[in-house]
């Protein structure tokens, strides 16, 4: 599997530590590829295409990943 190095902030990294101390997790990088496929089932492929010609537009468009996880980790609450 490729290696990828991404930055998330202090609040986000207590928030994966935590789904994975409580067992909501296996690691870390679970709750990543968990957000991950909550940012693909949210955006369409065709609009991406679309989009990508005209720059402005889909930075207007773009989804927060770690909303996505927020929101999903909200209803996999583990106490």
């Amino acid at each position: 599997m490729p290696m990828v190095t991404v930055s998330v902030s202090p609040e986000q990294a207590a928030r994966m530590r935590h789904a994975v101390e409580c067992g909501a997790y296996a690691s870390g990088s679970e709750v990543v590829r968990a957000a991950l496929r909550l940012w693909a089932a949210s955006v369409d492929v065709s609009e991406l295409d679309a989009d990508a010609k005209n720059q402005q537009n889909h930075e207007d468009e773009r989804v927060n990943v770690a909303e996505l996880f927020a929101a999903h980790a909200d209803r996999k609450r583990c106490g």
